[in-house]
């Protein structure tokens, strides 16, 4: 009888354990791919998971390009707004297990290769560019807590507002702390040669244009801050440090019928002067230049300048990834650089010590696995504020990402 139970023991635990085999052997799907042995899926990784990848076609377009999002101030969920060639997506990824697609702002003209998006106030504000004449997007105004109440998604939406009093925008700026948005890359013949606009979108639905600044030529994209930084010449100062296709300015542009060159700096080796943002103190501002790679054929260059004096910028060193890929556009948050880098995808910087010139990258997540080459395919944008610590990438090729640190 003893023997009987022994038997029936060990049979019970191999049946256990057979089950339990069968189970790690086909475990249930998830959209979430850890970043284990360097890939997370088909994609080289250091440091960071992949939460999310929602393809292009999901969006019902060919190419994806900028990026932004939005927390919604009274349920906390997280939204990613996506940029296409024929619209702007808006996806929940408050839970990346479950993402909802909600639905799509389509173009008011025709398609474009650049979209861009800002948030303010609870509100989209996206403009567009393009190389086919197409003068009269305007800027769309889409009112974001309409997305609280979707039935049956994906939608297709009409804007609330759409203002013309421009036509194209190659990006748009927004300074939450004042209310002003700053369309850039505008129309070169146009009475401020391409430089920003002055919008007032305080009432995010009645936007009223307030002149503009076209003195130091065309804007390619710049950023727009409420200064405290170390110039003390300049505390609560409007400032837009414009990146100017060959240079970068600084303006006082808080009196908006009389803005102010404070200075200029240009450095060596100017392929295209494309984007740059301020570190969290507002002493150094990190640029990236889009062309100097395939110029010059260096790797990845960023090149930082101390701004303590606004008056006189200087240089102050330059990083040099490690890859060929070119840099496209680059976001501050806390320590951090998130530099959206093409076809490497994104690159995490640590510039903890960047007054000492030097800045280390600790981890990275490739969204273009096929190759560095220096050409323009991969992650266009990324968006590091979301208090959860999802980061939103827009990659030309491949759709939205949503990774998270590990």
């Amino acid at each position: 009888m003893k023997n009987l139970k022994i038997l029936l023991v060990l049979v019970g635990m191999l049946f256990l354990t057979s089950c339990s085999s069968s189970s790690n052997e086909t475990p249930i799907e998830t959209n979430k791919k850890p970043c284990e042995n360097g890939m997370a899926g088909d994609f080289p990784c250091n440091g960071y998971d992949l939460l999310l990848n929602i393809p292009v076609n999901t969006f019902n377009a060919k190419e994806v390009n900028d990026s932004w999002g939005w927390t919604d101030p009274t349920t906390n969920k997280e939204y990613a707004i996506v940029g296409l060639d024929n619209g702007t997506a808006f996806v929940d990824i408050t839970d990346t297990e479950k993402p909802v697609y909600l639905g799509k702002l389509p173009t008011p003209t025709i398609s474009s290769a650049w979209r861009d998006v800002k948030v303010y106030n609870n509100h989209a504000f996206i403009v567009a560019d393009n190389n086919q004449g197409d003068t009269g997007h305007g800027m769309q105004v889409f009112d974001l807590t309409r997305l609280r109440n979707v039935t049956n998604p994906p939608n297709t939406f009409t804007a609330d507002t759409r203002f013309t009093d421009f036509g194209k925008a190659h990006n748009i700026v927004i300074n939450e702390a004042t209310g002003y948005a700053y369309p850039v890359g505008t129309d070169r013949t146009g009475t401020y040669k391409g430089g920003p606009l002055f919008i007032n979108i305080q009432n995010p639905k009645s936007p009223i244009s307030e002149g503009g600044w076209g003195t130091d030529n065309y804007s390619h994209d710049a950023q727009v801050v409420t200064y405290n930084g170390p110039d003390t010449d300049y505390a609560g100062k409007e400032v837009l440090i414009g990146s100017n296709e060959n240079e970068v300015v600084i303006v006082d542009i808080t009196d908006k019928s009389n803005p102010v060159t404070i200075s200029k700096i240009s450095y060596s080796n100017v392929g295209y002067t494309h984007q740059g943002w301020f570190t969290q103190n507002q002493q150094y501002f990190i640029l990236g230049d889009e062309l100097d790679e395939q110029k010059f054929g260096n790797n990845t260059r960023t090149v930082i300048f101390d701004f303590s004096d606004l008056d006189n910028p200087k240089q102050h060193f330059t990083y040099n990834g490690p890859t060929k890929a070119i840099d496209h556009n680059l976001y501050v948050s806390g320590t951090t650089l998130y530099l959206a880098n093409y076809t490497a995808g994104i690159r995490f910087i640590d510039i903890s010590n960047i007054g000492s010139k030097n800045i280390t990258e600790v981890a990275y997540f490739d969204t273009h696995p096929e190759n560095d080459n220096a050409n323009f395919n991969g992650a266009w944008n990324v968006y590091p504020f979301f208090k959860s610590g999802k980061i939103v990438v827009s990659d030309i090729n491949r759709g939205l990402f949503i990774l998270k640190k590990q």
